[in-house]
């Protein structure tokens, strides 16, 4: 008996036939039992040119199904996964709602369903599909606009019109591969910078999103790079990660910092092996702001009893895995430490500081590679970005030393003082050289652009002011600790700044 033949399943959108009825966006609904607020998939529509030549252009959005799927490589627990027959599906049971997948996603094609909190997105009807019916999209679009067919079966209508017709792909720059083919689609749909968002509140049939966490809330009508084409219908986007992310990405570098920067000191002959700064303050610092760094990111979850899932059946290409485990290991090592000072072990704790010491700087940076997992945000693919986070790590663990040093070692005051402002100073040199670099993309540039200038604007140059203010610290004698909180807060506002700016620009 001869084997199954492979199955590569690919779909058609064939947008010069689409009449922008939104049948499949209700069977979809309805197949699917997909709640209000969120879409498996929906039809966007763009007015291209200016009366009395206009026209309406439609483009049916949904998920791409790629070859190379980055949702997969960032889901921790391989929630998200590629089938052999090419869909990529989703196990629900086994997601966390750490929301990476979305993060990854350059198509804006996955959301959190707001009645089982897990991810979702298109599957192709994989359920229909494997008992040989069609998905229900393709079932009841009027015009024939949708088809799904074996893309290693020559004779299927799919495979045909993608070997015989011009067909379109969104982002084909993020190396996806996405098996969605557009026929006769208009740039300006696929492209969702090509079309500006209209003044006002309103859209044809909808209202503009405006929430705190809406994607393009707030932007310019003008922003994007076409006059004569008008965003007249879309659905709401929101951001993935809000202000916990932000703020996770600040205790954790006060976790790394705290005890870096002790270990330099000690290093440069500072301070002592029974300086309380070492021996008690880095690793009671470090361990605290850890433990707050580990209740953010469990608290950001949509399934915060399911976090153990990172450790129980772990996806090793996601950051967020590799993430857990790097903290886990600081965690244990800061809390050796604080158990051979207790004890007055002192002498484990030198050949501990070699373990320790790339643990915390493998925790202030891995945020790097977690962010560039995130194909779908430009801003966050900057090669200075590892090296800023251990800067601000630095810079960080110097505020908070100093504060301590104010109580237990008064004599280490003028040192970090020094660090304090030589860090700060870097760290704005940092953010001079990411500002001002020519953006990679159009993507990167108006990320910039909203952190700079728009809606963040407030919390960036607040954060540049507040390092402004910190580089004087050496100035104040023992008075310098005055200026440690301004400088925890700099890079707070900063990094909230950096986290929002770069989820700010529509994707689809």
């Amino acid at each position: 008996m001869d084997p199954s033949p492979p199955v590569l399943w690919g779909k058609v959108l064939d947008q010069s036939r689409c009449i922008g009825c939104h049948a499949c966006s209700t069977a979809c609904k309805s197949e699917n039992e997909v709640p209000l607020s969120v879409n498996r998939t929906y039809v966007k529509a763009v007015e291209v040119g200016m009366f009395p030549q206009v026209r309406r252009s439609f483009q049916v959005t949904r998920c791409n199904q790629c070859d190379n799927p980055p949702c997969v490589s960032a889901c921790p627990t391989a929630a998200m996964f590629r089938r052999p027959d090419g869909i990529v599906d989703f196990d629900k049971s086994a997601c966390i709602g750490c929301k990476a997948c979305i993060a990854a996603c350059p198509y804006d094609a996955i959301f959190i369903n707001p009645e089982d909190h897990s991810a979702e997105k298109c599957n192709f009807c994989a359920h229909r599909l494997e008992v040989g019916l069609e998905p229900a999209c393709v079932v009841v679009c009027p015009v024939e606009a949708i088809s799904v067919g074996n893309l290693l079966d020559p004779s299927s209508r799919v495979a045909q019109v993608v070997a015989r017709q011009p067909t379109s792909v969104r982002r084909p720059e993020k190396q996806t591969l996405p098996k969605v083919f557009y026929v006769g689609a208009a740039s300006a749909t696929l492209d969702p910078l090509a079309a500006r968002r209209p003044e006002g509140s309103l859209y044809m049939w909808s209202e503009q999103p405006t929430g705190p966490q809406e994607v393009g809330a707030g932007a310019p009508a003008g922003w994007n790079s076409s006059a004569n084409a008008l965003l007249a219908y879309d659905v709401s986007h929101r951001a993935p990660w809000d202000w916990r992310v932000s703020l996770y990405t600040w205790t954790k570098g006060i976790a790394a910092g705290a005890y870096l920067i002790p270990l330099l000191l000690l290093l440069a002959g500072r301070v002592g092996l029974s300086s309380p700064l070492w021996l008690w303050a880095a690793p009671v610092l470090g361990g605290l702001f850890l433990a707050l760094t580990g209740a953010i990111l469990v608290m950001d979850l949509e399934h915060p009893e399911r976090f153990i899932y990172i450790f129980l059946r772990p996806q090793w290409k996601s950051w967020l895995v590799r993430g857990g485990v790097i903290i886990s290991l600081y965690g244990l090592g800061l809390g050796a430490h604080f158990l051979a000072a207790l004890l007055g072990a002192t002498e484990f704790l030198r050949p501990l500081a070699w373990v320790l010491a790339p643990l915390s700087i493998l925790t202030a940076v891995y945020t790097a590679y977690l962010f560039a997992q995130a194909k779908a945000r430009d801003l966050w693919q900057s090669p200075l970005l590892a090296p800023h986070l251990l800067v601000q790590a630095g810079y960080l663990g110097a505020a908070a030393s100093l504060l301590a040093a104010a109580l237990l070692a008064p004599g280490v005051v003028a040192p970090l003082a020094l660090w304090l402002a030589a860090l700060g100073a870097l760290h704005l040199l940092l953010v001079v050289a990411e500002t001002t670099t020519p953006a990679v993309s159009a993507h990167a540039h108006l990320a910039h652009q909203e952190m700079i200038q728009g809606r963040f604007r407030r919390w960036f140059w607040a954060g540049v002011a507040l390092a402004l203010v910190s580089l004087v610290a050496p100035l104040l004698g023992p008075w310098a600790p005055a200026l440690a909180l301004p400088a925890l807060l700099a890079v707070l506002a900063h990094e909230h700044a950096f986290v929002q700016a770069g989820q700010s620009v529509p994707l689809a």
